[in-house]
């Protein structure tokens, strides 16, 4: 069989079709993505590819215009190559892998698969990305070298953002076959691999289905507003801000009703299949589908965006009158007392001691996903984690099932079940008589995390990643070696440090400054390495700013100023340490956050990394090195040219920093010199931090020196006058505030070194003291506090 895969012909070009093509290109891979010729063409156009292609090129144009982006950077799309079924299927015999994904009916895909035997090349692995229809009846009929060839390999939408794949393989497969692309999946794709038994919609889409279908009827049948409802199944629970109904209105009300009817038909013997022929909900729906509410495609389902003076706004569907309402919001006493609660084990547990509307309505729906999950487990699933898995990555939960009933206790809530009349499936009740109390546990011999198998009413070990590293793991086997209450040094092994932060949002401040000191030092007399980087939703997202606000409305000058400067200081000495520092940022990495990035020697980011100084939006400029470090990177190689003009790759650099461009992927952040040429770009972000570990050991192996300290670049007083220009310009055209015109003053200040007569080349520590008598200056500023204020209070910059 085939040991790498280089080329993925793709056959479906449309949203499902379109995004996998999308990531495929992400990774590096070359596409063949191709459709139908075009329909109902003249006998002219018949002999013209373009016209043939012109269905093809619409969807590939609609893949490239689609938001949330599919491609992580513009030049991907040129590793995909476009073609209609007609004249390009024998293309297919070019590529490793073929992928199906046409039409959801049976006979198209037995169709395709017949031609596309006759033409692959040996060895090929052949899938669909199917949702629902059994996996071995779309290869029936094939040969035996093609069933063992042949796998469901089903992406959640949008493909490049939502990590789970399911890979569902058939009696048939040969299991190293489905080997290959599981590790495929998960090494070169990035993502989180499930392997589930070939049953109707496999793993995440039935638990989804099912439980998603009572929690809407017990909704309507409670009299709950919409409102109501998606202020408890967000974040309350550990679930996306999209909650219940804004996701049905936007994975759309037909697509629900096409759902649960097929899904109805194919579980006969699923005891709680009934839940999706709910009377209120079928009534709802089909009032819906008649008035065309179909959701975000339809721009009206159960929300519908107006605008109110001006300002745009949600209305709420109200279910009994069928119109729509200004959404009221929604009060709870138990959602009052427990929101503040950050674990959600304890948030939830306090929550179901209240008896409200609110805690009744949440103890039922997790309670019927609970007992739905163990019911339906060994059915669909190999292993119990896998279910939580599939929660996890496809729908975005920050636990499954079984995980928050391990939360919650699992004897004691399924007493609490039973009485509430949700039974409780036979093999957990054994599992509980047998004295085993958790899903979930950690080997007394070795801390190895096992999980209960309902096959050998017995616990096994929990399959791992082996180049994965998780900071929880590092915590529960005491490997804290210094911290405070913002960040953690932990010893990663063989002679590697981890600088963890874990303050909200993992804001610096003080702590984070002072223990990143304390890394310093234990580098020098510890440790061969250092590494930067933490598990959270988020690298970094800046400066604590209720801190740096707070001081300057006291008028502590001399404190911020000692402060500034020993967090430059800082950084600083982690770019010139004597011993390796590498940097894993990922998620959103804005501000200081930034400036802790560019401060390795080095960096290993996920795919999925959005890096920008975004200082400008709360009234001040980088002031840790953050501008210095751009100069350096991306004035001075240009400036190392003779006879070059330093305006351009100024002006780049003041713009993107002005303006507080964000990168949409690791690699438009390495295009604006966030992340340097050499730095590497992983696919899955679970792989990072071991990623980081191992060059920063390979770097500390070969004897790596320290990055050189490097004079910068100042271009001085006329290039200054030129930037100024350009940001009264702005405020001619009313693109930009008084203010904003004082922050771009001040930052091509900064970026010129100051008004120097002549160009010249300067210290660092001339520009860092140029970065912080600017912050001060600007601090120093009620509008600059304002916006400060604002964003804390609001999330949202202000325009002053």
């Amino acid at each position: 069989m085939l040991n790498r895969i280089e080329k993925v012909a793709i056959i479906g070009a449309g949203t499902m079709g379109g995004g996998i093509a999308a990531h495929l290109a992400n990774a590096g891979l070359s596409v063949i993505l191709l459709d139908i010729p075009t329909p109902n063409l003249s006998d002219a156009e018949q002999s013209s590819r373009k016209a043939r292609n012109r269905f093809v090129e619409a969807a590939f144009g609609r893949m490239l215009k689609a938001r949330p982006a599919n491609l992580a950077r513009a030049d991907r799309a040129e590793r995909i190559e476009i073609g209609n079924t007609d004249d390009d299927l024998g293309r297919v015999a070019e590529a490793d892998w073929i992928i199906e994904v046409v039409i959801e009916q049976l006979a198209p895909k037995q169709a395709l698969m017949a031609r596309l035997e006759a033409l692959r090349k040996p060895g090929s692995i052949i899938t669909s990305n199917t949702s629902g229809i059994p996996i071995h009846l779309i290869a029936q009929g094939r040969s035996d070298d093609f069933k063992a060839h042949f796998l469901g390999t089903h992406f959640f939408n949008p493909p490049r953002y939502l990590k789970l794949l399911e890979v569902i393989p058939t009696a048939d497969t040969a299991p190293e076959v489905a080997a290959f692309i599981s590790a495929f999946g998960r090494d070169v794709l990035g993502k989180g691999v499930v392997v589930c038994k070939d049953t109707p919609n496999f793993i995440g889409n039935r638990f989804f289905t099912i439980a998603g279908a009572y929690a809407m009827e017990r909704a309507l049948s409670g009299g709950y507003s919409v409102a109501e409802i998606d202020a408890l199944t967000g974040p309350l629970i550990g679930r996306p801000k999209t909650a219940t109904f804004r996701l049905l209105d936007l994975v759309g009300l037909d697509i629900m009703a096409h759902v649960n009817d097929n899904l109805y038909d194919a579980i006969p013997r699923d005891t709680f299949r009934d839940v999706l022929k709910g009377e209120r909900t079928r009534a709802l729906l089909g009032q819906m589908l008649a008035n065309k509410w179909l959701g975000n495609k339809t721009g009206q389902g159960f929300y519908k965006q107006t605008t109110v003076n001006g300002q745009r706004e949600f209305l709420a569907l109200n279910t009994t009158s069928m119109a729509y309402e200004p959404a009221a919001p929604a009060r709870f006493e138990s959602v009052g007392a427990v929101y503040k609660i950050d674990d959600l084990g304890q948030r939830l547990a306090k929550l179901l001691t209240f008896d409200d509307r609110a805690a009744n309505y949440v103890r039922d729906i997790l309670y019927q996903g609970f007992a739905y999950a163990a019911a339906v487990a060994p059915e669909i699933a190999y292993k119990l984690s896998d279910l939580d898995d599939a929660m996890r990555w496809g729908f975005a939960h920050q636990a499954g099932p079984f995980q928050m009933w391990d939360l919650l206790g699992v004897n004691e809530t399924a007493k609490k079940m039973e009485a509430a009349g949700f039974p409780v499936a036979g093999w957990v009740m054994d599992m509980l008589a047998a004295g085993h109390t958790h899903f979930y546990e950690n080997s007394a011999a070795d801390e190895t995390a096992v999980v209960y198998d309902y096959t050998t009413q017995a616990y096994a070990q929990l399959a791992a990643d082996k180049n994965a590293i998780f900071v929880k793991d590092l915590h529960a086997a005491n490997k804290e070696v210094a911290g405070n209450a913002s960040a953690s040094l932990l010893d990663l092994g063989d002679g590697v440090a981890l600088l963890e932060f874990h303050s909200k949002l993992n804001a610096i401040d003080p702590a984070i400054r002072e223990l990143a000191q304390t890394a310093l030092e234990r580098l020098n007399t510890d440790f061969d390495a250092l590494v930067i980087g933490n598990n959270g939703p988020d690298f970094c997202v800046g400066a604590n700013i209720a801190v740096i606000v707070a001081a300057a409305e006291q008028g502590q000058w001399e404190a911020l100023n000692a402060e500034a400067r020993a967090t430059q200081a800082v950084f600083f000495n982690l770019r010139h340490a004597p011993k390796p520092v590498v940097t894993a940022p990922h998620g959103r990495v804005l501000g200081g956050g930034v400036e802790f990035t560019m401060a390795g020697w080095s960096a290993v980011a996920d795919h999925e990394t959005y890096m920008g100084f975004v200082e400008a939006g709360v009234g001040i400029i980088p002031a840790a090195g953050g501008c210095l470090a751009l100069l350096q990177r991306r004035l001075n190689p240009v400036m190392r040219v003779p006879n070059s003009d330093p305006l351009p790759a100024l002006q780049a650099v003041f713009t993107q920093v002005a303006t507080a461009q964000v990168s949409a992927s690791a690699w438009e952040a390495r295009e604006l010199g966030y992340l340097q040429d050499d730095d590497l770009i992983v696919m899955n972000g679970d792989q990072r931090l071991a990623r980081a570990k191992q060059r920063a050991r390979q770097m500390a192996n070969a004897g790596l020196r320290p990055p050189e300290i490097e004079k910068v670049y100042a271009a001085g007083r006329d290039a200054l006058a030129l930037l100024k220009l350009g940001v009264k310009s702005f405020v001619w055209g009313k693109y930009a505030s008084s203010h904003d015109a004082l922050i771009g003053d001040k930052l091509a200040f900064v970026l010129c070194g100051g008004d120097l007569s002549a160009p010249a080349w300067v210290e660092p520590w001339y520009i860092l003291d140029l970065e912080r008598e600017a912050l001060l200056s600007l601090l120093g500023e009620q509008k600059t506090r304002e916006r400060m204020v604002a964003m804390l209070k609001t999330g949202k910059a202000l325009r002053n």
